[in-house]
């Protein structure tokens, strides 16, 4: 069980703690519900515990169930969806976390069940090649938590994870403008590479797809594109491989060396990476 898995089940044994010492007046009112509530509860817990992942969600699930008026429903309804997620089952965790989003929209762990969804996409991964579907999902739920839930914790982490879903979304928007490129489908191979410049910015693919665009557009013949995109390389990545070798498809023999060439960095109020500094700004502080 990993450090991120051990997290959640700590914040359902303290939900658990906290809930208990709330019901105390409820448990008065419907002692022999909330009793039976409380030992299927325990009983689905100590079998999670004893690594009884299906049985104890079977047990959550009809302490939920059951007994719906009670305020440990909610509780026993997210226990459900952990257990799933802790033991890989994500397609049964998703299914209990958006029934639990649509019946308990106003719960005060609704920001934990938006977290722990997103995280079920995101491991839920199989070939980010072929299907991005679960990528974008849990991105989307990710970027819900940080505009809805700003000053949780999960914000902090869900905008550490929105960082590695771009990584991995620009990667394959790289490869496919790779193909086009190698198979001379020029317009293609531009529009991804674009695609990076404009929406992946901060990811490690950004100076290759400029460079790309260099070499793609001098190849067409258009020069004036082509040392645009050449400039915003030099202006903002100017020591890299990669305006290097974008330096040198305009001068086929030139042998860089930095005090030959220095790119006059104009203070270019439309540099697409100074303008994406301001929006992260405003969408995260």
């Amino acid at each position: 069980m990993n450090i991120l898995k051990i997290f959640f089940l700590l914040f359902f044994i303290i939900s658990f703690i906290s809930c208990g010492k709330e019901e105390k007046i409820t448990i008065l009112k419907n002692e022999n519900i909330e009793e039976q509530m409380i030992e299927l509860y325990n009983e689905g817990y100590t079998e999670f515990l004893n690594g009884d992942t299906l049985y104890a969600a079977k047990k959550f699930n009809e302490a939920e169930l059951i007994f719906p008026q009670s305020e440990w429903a909610p509780v026993a309804a997210l226990m459900t969806a952990y257990v799933y997620y802790s033991d890989d089952y994500y397609g049964d965790a998703i299914s209990e976390l958006e029934r639990f989003l649509k019946v308990y929209p106003n719960h005060k762990d609704v920001d934990y069940a938006h977290f722990l969804l997103a995280m079920c996409y995101y491991e839920n991964i199989v070939d980010e090649k072929r299907d991005l579907a679960p990528l974008i999902k849990a991105k989307k739920e990710f970027e819900f938590i940080v505009s809805e839930y700003p000053a949780t914790d999960f914000a902090s982490d869900a905008v550490f994870k929105i960082n590695l879903i771009n990584d991995r979304l620009a990667g394959k928007e790289m490869y496919i403008g790779r193909h086009y490129l190698k198979s001379k489908k020029w317009i293609p191979a531009i529009n991804r590479f674009k695609n990076v410049v404009e929406n992946y910015q901060t990811t490690v693919y950004v100076k290759e797809a400029l460079h790309r665009l260099v070499e793609t557009y001098y190849i067409l013949g258009i020069e004036s594109e082509a040392k645009k995109y050449a400039k915003l390389l030099g202006y903002n990545y100017q020591s890299s491989d990669w305006y290097k070798a974008s330096f040198k498809v305009f001068n086929k023999d030139y042998e860089f060396s930095e005090k030959k060439f220095e790119l006059t960095k104009k203070k270019d109020k439309q540099s697409i990476f100074k303008r994406f500094v301001g929006k992260f700004k405003r969408i995260f502080n």
